[in-house]
């Protein structure tokens, strides 16, 4: 099973990854199933071309090569089929990619491309093996119930080369918004996987020694809310009773900030940090997306309120949509500083196959000839369609927020405000009551070198030879004084950021040339 490299993006992460001493940030999930679908007496090999090249022994050694992935990694999909095929191998791809790339794949020498998710797959998979057959494409008739879902492979990883594993609770979102291909791909009734087996889950990287993040990669975490409960029920007792092992990060819409309850049951299991799409401040331009979640209710007071009670949220901005005013990126910098997000994630627009933005825009005629499908990277600097606003205007907006945003004094002061707000945590709450913490497995924070590693690079970064040093050391200090139980959370968001410093110049660079392209057309 190999999985291809994913190009250079945000989501990288590559200096804290490299400092941090991890090769890359998530192992391959959808990978990790399938191998536990796969009959118990096949020998397995899984190799994760984001951690290192695919050792040619592997390629050697290997009947039947797998490979998976999303639409941003094509170039390194393709490729490995090529390679595979060129070695003589036998090739299956799967992942979401297949459901725009399924010719591609064959063409470059897949015997089998799945479309659909692998628990209504695999059986069908074996006997198309056992046969023989070749240039065929297996669809799955329907979504499996996730009670079929096994508990993955990760055994199969070096949990040493990642900063997080991974686990999925669900899959689908009630929203159909129209740029997205979550529904598309996972339909819009959400499936669940039933408590129980989420437990086994994590039991199963506590068992391997796992004792770090864990990314719950449900396509919205509250997609249903009682479900959501149930779980997190199970979770917290779990949790304290093998004294906190892990800290979860996942995904979920606006509509978190506006219920307290799961906000504090996300927080007491352990939650530490949200991504929610915000998209836009513009109504319209919601409502055409058919974003309406967003404009039931205030943003704003939703972001306030998940980050006053204790989550770190990574607000994620869209330019470029069909209804946004022409002041759209005016409008996101206002909100950022009324919320002071210090982690944020700034897009263009960019049209998915197999969405409705995408069957909307073919038939309107809007799509480029690049359209989206070898794309998937919203941090491009150039535009895959006709936007409705003038292209030079989106992309000189976009160029502003990343000039401003992503500045890095003002992104200090942002993350500064916002950890200050942040209500200490539950043990500080605890201490500060003279309320002695009864459970003698709870984990004492401790200092590990690595951390005192991290620290003297960070502190070297941004308090020595950035010219916000000053702000830096200041900063530091002050919440040390005000807020010392949300240090930890502070200085990890600056270590994030750095990362941001790095992709901005990047950025930079390719919408000044997207920039330069459309002054010589015109």
């Amino acid at each position: 099973m190999v999985h291809p490299g994913f190009p250079y993006s945000y989501w990288s992460l590559d200096r804290l990854c490299r400092q941090s001493g991890w090769k890359t940030l998530i192992p391959p999930l959808g990978l990790l199933t399938v191998a536990a679908l796969l009959p118990r007496d096949w020998q397995i090999r899984l190799a994760d071309e984001n951690a290192r090249p695919t050792p040619e022994a592997d390629w050697t050694w290997a009947d039947v090569v797998m490979v998976s992935g999303m639409l941003v990694q094509k170039e390194g999909l393709l490729a490995l089929i090529r390679g595979a095929r060129a070695r003589g191998k036998r090739v299956v791809a799967g992942g979401p990619a297949t459901s725009s790339l399924t010719d591609a794949m064959l063409a470059a020498g897949s015997d089998i491309v799945l479309r659909g998710e692998a628990e209504a797959l695999v059986p069908a998979l074996l006997e198309a093996l056992a046969s023989g057959r070749s240039g065929i494409v297996l669809e799955a008739a329907e979504r499996p119930d996730l009670a079929d879902s096994p508990v993955p492979r990760f055994d199969l990883v070096r949990m040493e080369d990642y900063g997080a594993m991974a686990v999925q609770t669900s899959r689908g979102c009630p929203h159909d918004c129209e740029f997205c291909d979550v529904v598309a791909l996972l339909g819009r009734r959400p499936r669940h996987k039933t408590p129980d087996q989420v437990i086994a889950e994590l039991e199963q990287l506590y068992r391997l020694g796992w004792r770090h993040e864990v990314f719950i990669s449900d396509d919205n975490f509250i997609g249903s809310p009682p479900r959501a409960r149930a779980l997190l029920d199970r979770l917290i007792p779990w949790m304290k009773a093998h004294g906190e092992p892990f800290v979860f990060w996942t995904q979920a819409s606006i509509r978190l900030g506006r219920d307290r309850d799961l906000i504090d049951r996300m927080t007491e299991a352990n939650f530490s940090t949200v991504f929610v799409g915000i998209e836009t401040l513009d109504d319209n331009a919601l409502q055409q997306a058919g974003k309406h979640q967003n404009v039931r209710g205030s943003m704003e007071e939703s972001v306030n309120a998940m980050g006053a009670n204790g989550l770190n949220v990574v607000g994620s901005f869209v330019l470029g949509l069909d209804g946004e005013s022409p002041d759209a990126e005016r409008r996101i910098e206002e909100f950022v500083a009324a919320t002071d997000l210090p982690q944020i994630v700034l897009n263009l627009l960019v049209p998915l196959p197999n969405t409705r933005l995408w069957q909307r825009l073919a038939r309107e005629g809007r799509l480029l000839e690049t359209g989206g499908t070898d794309q998937g990277n919203t941090t491009i600097g150039r535009l895959a369609y006709r936007p409705s606003r003038p292209a030079a205007d989106v992309l000189a907006g976009y160029r502003g927020l990343w000039t401003r945003l992503m500045e890095p004094s003002d992104l200090l002061a942002r993350a500064y405000r916002y950890h200050l707000r942040m209500r200490p945590t539950r043990a500080a709450l605890r201490a500060a009551a003279g309320v002695k913490d009864a459970d003698p497995r709870r984990p004492q924070a401790r200092i590990r070198w690595r951390d005192v590693e991290l620290f003297a690079r960070l502190s070297w970064q941004l308090g020595v030879i950035a010219p916000c040093r000053w702000r830096y050391w200041a900063q530091l200090a002050g919440i040390r004084r005000r807020n010392p139980s949300r240090l930890r959370r502070y200085l990890g968001s600056l270590a994030m950021a750095e990362d941001l410093f790095v992709v901005r110049r990047v950025v930079l660079g390719k919408i000044d040339a997207s920039l330069c392209e459309l002054r010589g057309e015109a």
